[in-house]
């Protein structure tokens, strides 16, 4: 895989002798502060997580998929306010912040997904009872947090992907708690959010600003990963622009479709033609790390990270059988299908959680998409039963890239694991409530919401667009009726990655190229060129796929403006501002444009949060 200009360290900042969340923790700043680890440590945390930030980014990021078609999570928000709370606890109060913060977090995420019951109506599925669907929802997402918790040694320790909201997230929570760090980045960190804000606001009120696809969190993206992530997009998108008329032209795109209309299929076959030859090198090295186990030193994992992975794979065994037993017992669904969700679910939290780490976009409405397309190939015909099927893994893929994306924010500071993990399977319960509640209650506030717009097209649905919902039913209403441009677009994108990635790897293992790339400008500049633009990842350029060619263009211009400031003012590590002599060292994901770039992510993430409960307050009074 490529690697940014400036990649994340190779071992997170060490975590104190005694963190927040053990007993053991030291004495807290402000003498009326339950103790850490206390019982009523953790009671304090939950309570403002489930009762107060749960429900607040939950109720956004249902409102905003239900008018606008998209969410934000509310990991930011939650951060802030959760650090507000624990700041009392001095520079380890960021623990239970990430605590915080990822038990709210699982409420938005589980709360998005009340669309899914919104396209069951426009499907004319009969409803079941309320609590069906809420166990329902519950088991898959219990099975999702699982599943991402099985891949996190992988993307967050071994390949340590850069999970740019999980870098603004770490630097938030340092930063509101760390007198040292606060110092030294507040400021730009501030800045950064400040501008997101404007920019957000920017694009949603000035009609010019709009049409050019400007986003803060875009470039914010782009400048935590840098160019030679970046640059591969815009590669991808622009080939894909040049070559849309040919597409047109033999029937693969329709007279006036964009090219993502195929874009985004080619692009996540190209993903898993990668994944293979990652998934099978890993593979062998893990055969090698069994047989050398009696070898290896006994303290290799450090306490923070360790988790029993027996208890884990029988924790993904008990739901999944729990997800098969509620779907086939409660809601009537076929067997064979319900386990190919399952199955899906397993490939496919690893494929957008690689996606997520990489480009801070999660593309769970193609994972539906795609879902749906090998269901048509299965023969499936039956569109209730293709929603209850596809919901398995939108629902597990949300939850489960979640869960690592929070896992490389622990990653970061050093949070325990194993009580991060509880936190999360909290949200998890508490969202699947929310979920099927909110989904109830608004749909029956506003009538407008059960209408079908594929068939009222003409319906005055007002600011009720549904864009992602739209999106869904009209993937599941294509069942059985599987194109043959379709499936060789998926053919095609399988064998470019799997080809691009071996290349990519032979490379990697010839010593004389990697000297030639070190030993001088001029390699650097060869390797720079190969890795970004002509043999470039097929993880990074896959994303010029999914998005329209503007959000890749502005993805790469914080990429570039990133490296480009980091290669012009590189002189060691950054150090403390104001500190006697040299200073004192600071992270390497402190830099400048990490913090910058992670503000901007903020800064867009809660301008958006506040306008979706605005305009929620302002409907309901």
């Amino acid at each position: 895989m490529a690697q940014p200009l400036s990649p994340p360290p190779s071992s997170p900042p060490p975590a104190s002798t005694h963190p927040v969340g053990s007993p053991e923790g030291d004495a807290p700043r402000f003498g009326w502060l339950p103790a850490p680890g206390s019982w009523k440590f953790h009671l304090l945390l939950s309570a403002v997580a489930i009762f107060i930030l749960g429900p607040l980014g939950g109720i956004a990021a249902s409102y905003m998929n239900f008018s606008l078609g998209f969410f934000v999570g509310g990991q930011v928000l939650a951060g802030i306010l959760g650090s507000a709370v624990t700041y009392g606890y001095g520079p380890e109060g960021k623990h239970g912040a990430n605590y915080m913060q990822t038990m709210a977090a699982s409420v938005a995420s589980m709360c998005a997904m009340s669309v899914l019951i919104q396209a069951m109506v426009w499907l004319g599925m009969p409803q079941p009872p309320a609590w069906h669907l809420m166990l329902f929802v519950g088991c898959v997402g219990m099975f999702g947090v699982g599943v991402g918790m099985l891949y996190t040694p992988l993307l967050v320790d071994r390949l340590q992907l850069d999970y740019p909201s999980g870098y603004a997230v770490a630097n938030i929570l340092r930063a509101l708690t760390d007198k040292r760090l606060l110092k030294a980045s507040i400021a730009k960190l501030g800045g950064g959010t400040g501008l997101g804000a404007l920019v957000a606001a920017l694009t949603e009120r000035v009609a010019a600003v709009s049409a050019s696809g400007l986003s803060a969190s875009t470039i914010g993206a782009g400048m935590v990963v840098g160019s030679r992530i970046t640059v591969p997009a815009v590669v991808g998108g622009l080939l894909g622009y040049a070559f849309t008329p040919y597409l047109r032209s033999i029937g693969w795109l329709g007279a006036e479709e964009p090219f993502r209309k195929i874009g985004f299929l080619i692009g996540l076959a190209m993903i898993c033609g990668a994944a293979v030859v990652d998934l099978s090198l890993l593979a062998v090295q893990a055969v090698e790390r069994v047989r050398n186990r009696a070898k290896a030193p006994a303290d290799e994992v450090p306490a923070w990270k360790q988790v029993s992975l027996p208890k884990l794979f029988g924790w993904v065994g008990f739901w999944g059988v729990a997800v098969v037993v509620v779907a086939t017992r409660m809601l009537e669904q076929p067997l064979g299908f319900i386990l190919f969700g399952l199955a899906l679910s397993l490939l496919f939290v690893l494929i957008n959680g690689i996606a997520y780490g990489i480009t801070d976009q999660n593309p769970i409405s193609s994972a539906f998409v795609i879902s749906v397309l090998l269901m048509s190939l299965l023969g499936l015909k039956n569109p209730v039963v293709g929603v209850m099927a596809a919901s398995i893994l939108l629902i597990s893929t949300s939850v489960g890239v979640d869960m690592q994306q929070d896992r490389s924010t622990g990653w970061r500071l050093g949070t325990d694991r194993t009580l991060q993990f509880r936190y999360q399977v909290i949200g998890i319960v508490m969202g699947a409530v929310l979920c099927v509640g909110l989904a109830r209650v608004f749909m029956s506030a506003y009538p407008v919401l059960a209408i079908n717009q594929l068939d009222n097209p003409e319906a005055p649905v007002g600011q009720w667009s549904s864009a992602m919902t739209y999106k869904f039913v009209g993937a599941i209403r294509s069942l059985g009726s599987l194109s043959e441009h379709t499936v060789k677009a998926l053919l095609f994108g399988l064998v470019l990655g799997f080809v691009i990635e071996v290349a990519r790897k032979v490379l990697k293992r010839n010593a004389r190229y990697q000297g030639f790339l070190k030993g001088s400008r001029a390699g650097y500049a060869v390797g720079w060129t190969m890795d970004s633009v002509l043999l470039s990842s097929p993880y990074a350029s896959s994303f010029g796929g999914f998005v329209n060619l503007p959000s890749a263009l502005w993805f790469g211009v914080g990429g570039l403006v990133s490296s480009l400031w980091n290669t012009l003012t590189r002189k060691g590590a950054p150090h403390v501002a104001g500190s006697p002599g040299e200073g004192e060292a600071l992270p390497e994901d402190m830099s400048t444009t990490s913090l910058v770039g992670g503000g901007l992510i903020a800064g867009e993430s809660l301008y958006f949060l506040f306008v979706g409960l605005a305009g929620l307050l302002t409907l309901l009074w």
